[in-house]
């Protein structure tokens, strides 16, 4: 099978290496959507082990303080920890390969509807309150250690613009958020096709788009 757009551009690897995936092997993962499965695997190659979709369970009391007394739980999109620096990430996924992308204006405060799609980075209450209730679930349950370090990530497959990135990346700096952008997703796959071959489909695609747009 020859992946669509092969050799059209380094440009367009993450966006290949998302259809791939969905079209290939995306309904061996119906737990996670194409780019949630990438980044799960990417984590779990640095030492964290990934769990996806988790639901935080607010109490009554929670929801009201959030503003939100009728909420369900509450869903990330990906939570890895790993054991031996005791970090925990939350990572928010969002691909927006068909779209402008990711801009600043969501993070601004100049779209109110916008930054709706980034609730845990513009709401710091939200943020606060859904953080320490995961903590204390995944402690009951024995998945971490206690006192975790915390931070919250934002995997973005595409970003509006050289501005908007630039502007990004300030604010999450500033913010001790983690900003995964198309930038580091390449340099992760890169590093994945120049390595030994492993059985498994971040290694498989990988290999055949870069070596493909190389060839």
């Amino acid at each position: 099978m020859v992946a669509p757009g092969v050799g059209s551009g380094a440009d367009n690897l993450v966006d290949q290496f998302d259809m791939l995936v969905e079209l290939v092997f995306q309904p061996l993962r119906v737990t996670m959507d194409a780019l949630e499965s990438l980044v799960a695997s990417l984590l779990e190659r640095e030492g964290f082990w990934v769990r996806s979709c988790v639901k935080v369970e607010l109490t009554k009391e929670e929801k009201c303080i959030i503003g939100r007394p009728s909420s369900p739980r509450w869903e990330l999109d990906l939570v890895a920890y790993k054991g031996g620096t005791n970090e925990l990430r939350v990572v928010e996924c969002k691909s927006y390969l068909d779209s402008r992308g990711v801009s600043f204006a969501g993070f601004d405060g100049s779209d109110e509807r916008y930054a709706s799609r980034f609730k845990l980075f513009n709401e710091g209450q939200l943020r606060q309150v859904v953080f320490q209730r995961l903590v204390a679930q995944m402690s009951d349950e024995g998945r971490i250690a206690l006192n975790p370090h915390v931070t919250l990530c934002l995997v973005a497959g595409k970003i509006a613009s050289d501005h908007d990135r630039d502007l990004l990346r300030r604010h999450f700096e500033k913010n001790e958020w983690l900003l995964w952008d198309d930038e580091w997703l390449r340099k992760r796959l890169k590093k994945i096709a120049d390595g030994g071959y492993e059985n498994d489909v971040t290694d498989v695609v990988a290999k055949i788009i870069l070596r493909s747009h190389r060839g």
